[in-house]
């Protein structure tokens, strides 16, 4: 691996394909590193692609929310260690990172967009092991961007868009919760934000996400109606709808300090998800 190439951890997942797809697009050379022959918590591995890149992009994570409460150890060791371990190999070979984060960090109670000076409340054990890895990152002293996203979907992996069409193709009725509230945001429209990023190489804390905000009722509507399909839709609340992992209710950021460094405005959530229908 060249020295100028970005390397991108967990570059196989939804948001690493896009990412790496946007990067060929703009002739950023990159190279790719996920799993069966890359693991982030091997640390000789992460040490090889950390010192041969011109900059490190990680994307890898533990994403399964709910089996997070079961498998917290296993969570930490990927969302949190592992993070921890970049940041001390960037900061001895002076590279600089970008390290994606969720909007899980906060508990969801704000009656307003989170921005980046919020404190972080976590209230489920994936929320609490992404923390984890914010700190660790931030306590290795290395050069640092933490972007965190939300309300991800993408055409290469498991996501709400999909798996709401999955489970309306099946029939019967199909209760959505109306009172958690956020962005949807393409995993395309990421890469792009990150591809700015990359050369920009900024410091610090952001949030980016789609503009404009809807309920998971409120999308799951929008995509029926796009969609044009026959569904016997409901709403519900999330206090019906038990899960083995809290979610926050209030998932909206305030993308502003983000939008002052991308080379255009950030499309309203919309227009992605359109496209995105259109595709699947």
């Amino acid at each position: 691996m060249a020295e100028n190439v970005l390397a991108i951890l967990g570059g196989r997942g939804m948001l690493g394909t896009d990412l790496a797809d946007e990067c060929s697009r703009q002739g950023i050379s990159h190279q790719v590193f996920d799993l069966p022959d890359f693991n982030i918590t091997d640390k000789r591995q992460l040490e090889d692609a950390v010192a041969n890149a011109s900059a490190i992009i990680n994307c890898a994570a533990y994403t399964n929310v709910d089996k997070a409460e079961s498998e917290y150890d296993l969570a930490y060791r990927i969302n949190a260690e592992a993070v921890g371990d970049l940041g001390r190999l960037a900061k001895k070979f002076n590279k600089w990172v970008l390290h994606i984060s969720t909007d899980f960090v906060f508990d969801g109670k704000s009656d307003r967009p989170y921005v980046e000076t919020d404190k972080p409340n976590p209230i489920s054990k994936y929320g609490k092991s992404k923390f984890g890895g914010e700190e660790l990152l931030i306590e290795s002293g290395c050069r640092h961007c933490i972007m965190r996203v939300e309300w991800t979907y993408g055409l290469n992996g498991a996501n709400f868009v999909k798996k709401l069409i999955e489970r309306a193709r099946t029939g019967g009725q199909l209760k959505v919760v109306d009172d958690q509230t956020g962005s949807p945001t393409a995993t395309t429209e990421a890469a792009k934000a990150i591809c700015d990023m990359v050369l920009k190489k900024p410091e610090g804390l952001f949030h980016f996400a789609s503009s404009g905000y809807v309920s998971r009722f409120g999308m799951a509507k929008f995509i029926f109606e796009r969609l044009k399909m026959p569904v016997d839709l409901s709403s519900c609340k999330s206090s019906d709808y038990k899960t083995a992992a809290q979610r926050p209710l209030n998932s909206c950021f305030d993308c502003r300090k983000i939008e002052k460094l991308l080379g255009e405005p950030i499309k309203p959530w919309q227009e992605p998800l359109e496209n995105f229908l259109r595709q699947i």
